[in-house]
């Protein structure tokens, strides 16, 4: 993410270049463009350009890079209280498009070229250090058992490597995970997805950069500036135009994809490049700045979740950041840019690159920590923790590394070979720690495999529901492993449809005789994760499963508020799927949703009055044919997984309120007295009056947040199964 402090900026450092400097590089591609000899000094070969000219260092850059930081660390901590707070990031990506740029242009201007070895070199000794440490750090955390669940590991693993090699976010990208949707079980390092993409950057850019100086010596008579303007720009223009399409097209992964996000560098390499951007004019300044301050603050506040991002909303927090970069007058106190140059925010801006790494996997690791709660205490002790490390880092890490003699006075090339080397101690402890706790993980799922085969009695459920069990006492028995529940899901995965996926794909399980009564199992997530058990209930009571399931899209004829991709894809799903189930000849339907899907309220007068209306209405299309449909109250939703304090606490210690957990669900309201309809509500089973459960007679009944192990769901099977059998004698008659 980084617009890294100490690329022109941090008082008294050096930059990475000198006027002067001759291109050496000359297997790197054109560089010794054609600059009139007199613009150009030979650079001592012992010195790099470590050594070089004085730092242009723009204060209220600084400042602006504290605000950045800022946003993205208080969004992680409290994101319901900063929804928008992500936008960070972008604000990133501007500063380093205005800082990297004007550097290579300096050095350009100078030399006619630019020294990439030196220039990567400089790069990897100022981001390397720092990030390879954290890594590290959450290699060794990986490795230990009491500090990750052990579920975690395949996933944390990958993306430990992946972002080793800075290239996470091509990673998530191509695993279409959403970095918005808290639901799933991020891990430590998801936040190095953009400083993947930002080093993809600065690869790049200077390659890009050097070719438009060549053009320009060819065929532009020399004029440098001019055409790599005209070459950034067109490559801004048509990256947002690319960011935009594919945000509306293919949401999940066009958050991470590397040329959706140039265009914000280009913003920056503007200001960089057109000194008419960069506003003198006291007034104009003062607008320019205090415009883009509110620009963050409403974005910040105002986007969330739902905001179709990054596309055209990227729009407003990148030249926001961009207007505070170009305001640069500070004759009176009150300008933006005497603000942001204040000692507190130049400070946390020095330290903004070891905060960002920092922050993200100490949120991830504190509450498998035995003895630290959850509380805001808690949070706002583990904040501080973050500055103190971010600071530390700062101190002892990442400016006695770049300033190291033994790499700043020897060939580009030791830095580069001693980064790599560096990479690959990384990678290897990452790989020692799947070796190390492989075989926990492989007797994990095998325990988890004879724990569905073989449940004890009275198990799950089974203790609340089955009056026999009323006095059984499990003690502290809870299976699933708090550490291994977050594997316990079903397995096949093909037969959900993820994110903006409209094809309706059918799954098809148990009896395959003519006469087998034919059911249908159809919903979101909270549907498919009943997927299992319904699979067992097919094959021992000889009926024949047929399966539709869609993320974050209920069976409902209400659209959800979710815009671009998302919401056209649900509405094209279930369109498609109702067509198919319109053609075939169903016995009985099973529906089960999320309680807390964001449903748009357009012509109702609530968002909840619009779900209710639309699961009737869906409802309405099996019950006029005379199919009788089944239907469930939903599981509590807790704010965080219950598995990371159970692996630390004792399960009294790791309950929720009901009022906070238990959402009012309109399913419920739409099915109670609705002819053809049957509810079933669970909710005894989950909660008392007042409290709400994560362990039941022994079962671990969460794999996250909101998603129900399949362990559990299996111990409510035979609620389910006298249901479906009740309904289907009913039909029969």
């Amino acid at each position: 993410m980084q617009a890294v402090p100490g690329v022109g900026a941090g008082g008294g450092r050096r930059s990475g270049y000198r006027r002067g400097v001759p291109s050496a590089d000359h297997d790197l591609g054109p560089q010794d463009l054609g600059d009139p000899a007199h613009a150009r000094r030979r650079l001592r070969r012992d010195r790099s350009p470590e050594h070089a000219e004085p730092s242009r260092f723009i204060p209220h850059v600084q400042g602006l890079r504290a605000i950045a930081v800022l946003l993205v660390v208080l969004y992680h901590f409290w994101p319901g209280r900063l929804p928008g707070g992500y936008v960070g990031v972008d604000v990133f990506f501007v500063i380093s498009g205005f800082l990297i740029t004007g550097h290579l242009m300096r050095e350009i201007d100078a030399t006619g070229g630019v020294r990439l070895a030196q220039f990567w070199a400089r790069r990897a000794r100022r981001l390397l250090p720092a990030s390879l440490l954290v890594l590290l750090f959450c290699a060794l955390c990986v490795m230990s058992p009491y500090l990750m669940p052990t579920s975690a590991l395949p996933g944390e693993v990958r993306e430990i490597l992946a972002s080793t090699f800075y290239v996470e976010n091509w990673y998530l990208a191509l695993n279409s995970a959403d970095y918005l949707n808290h639901a799933g079980s991020p891990t430590t390092v998801q936040h190095y997805w953009s400083l993947s993409l930002e080093e993809q950057f600065y690869v790049m850019w200077p390659l890009l950069m050097l070719l438009a100086a060549w053009i320009a010596v060819k065929w532009a008579r020399g004029r440098r500036r001019q055409v790599v303007v005209l070459t950034l720009g067109i490559v801004s223009i048509a990256s947002f135009v690319f960011c935009v399409v594919f945000t509306l097209t293919n949401p999940a992964p066009a958050y991470f994809v590397t040329f959706g996000r140039m265009w914000e560098f280009g913003l920056g390499a503007m200001i960089a490049l057109v000194p008419a951007l960069r506003v003198r004019n006291a007034w104009a300044s003062f607008v320019l700045g205090w415009g883009g301050i509110l620009a963050l603050v409403y974005t910040a506040f105002r986007f969330d979740a739902q905001t179709p991002f990054p596309g055209y909303a990227a729009l407003l927090p990148a030249l926001g950041a961009a207007a505070i970069i170009a305001a640069s007058n500070t004759d009176r106190w009150w300008y933006p840019t005497r603000i942001l140059s204040v000692r507190p925010a130049q400070f946390v801006g020095d330290i903004s690159y070891s905060l960002y790494l920092w922050h993200w996997p100490l949120i991830i690791i504190a509450p498998s920590v035995p003895f630290w709660g959850l509380s805001i205490y808690h949070r706002v002790a583990l904040l501080a923790i973050c500055f103190v490390l971010a600071w530390l880092t700062k101190r002892f890490v990442e400016d006695p590394v770049r300033r190291w003699k033994a790499l700043t006075r020897r060939p580009a090339r030791v830095t580069l070979w001693a980064s790599l080397a560096a990479m690959v101690v990384v990678a290897g402890t990452a790989g020692a720690a799947w070796a190390v706790n492989a075989p926990a993980y492989q007797r994990g799922v095998e325990a988890i495999q004879e724990l569905r085969a073989d449940p004890p009695a009275c198990f799950g459920a089974a203790s609340v529901l089955d009056p026999s069990c009323a006095d059984t006492d499990f003690g502290d028995t809870i299976l699933p492993a708090p550490g291994f529940a977050g594997v316990d899901q079903p397995a096949d995965e093909q037969c959900f449809m993820q994110l903006n996926d409209a094809r309706a794909y059918e799954c098809e399980f148990g009896s395959d005789a003519a006469d087998a009564p034919r059911i249908a199992l159809i919903g979101d997530s909270h549907a498919y994760q009943l997927l299992s058990t319904f699979q067992r209930m097919a094959d021992e009571n000889g009926w024949h499963l047929i399966t539709f399931f869609k993320g974050a899209c209920p069976w409902n004829t209400t659209p959800i508020s979710s815009a671009g991709a998302f919401g056209a894809a649900c509405g094209e799903w279930r369109e498609a799927v109702g067509e198919k189930l319109a053609d075939l000849d169903l016995d009985a339907v099973f529906t089960a949703s999320l309680a807390t899907t964001p449903f748009s309220s357009a012509g109702y007068d609530s968002s909840f009055d619009a779900a209710v209306t639309g699961y009737r209405n869906a409802w309405k299309q099996f019950t006029d044919r005379g199919i009788p449909v089944v239907t469930v109250v939903d599981n509590p939703t807790w704010e965080t997984d219950p598995n990371k304090c159970l692996r630390t606490r004792d399960a009294a210690e790791c309950t929720g309120a009901r009022a906070e957990v238990l959402h009012e669900d309109p399913v419920k309201t739409a099915a109670t007295g609705t002819e053809g309809v049957s509810l079933l509500d669970f909710t005894d089973v989950y909660c008392d009056d007042t409290t709400c459960f994560p362990v039941v007679g022994g079962a671990n009944i969460y794999r996250d947040q909101d998603h129900l192990t399949v362990t559990f769901v299996d111990t409510l099977a035979p609620e389910y199964t006298a249901a479906l059998q009740a309904v289907l004698a009913g039909s029969r008659d």
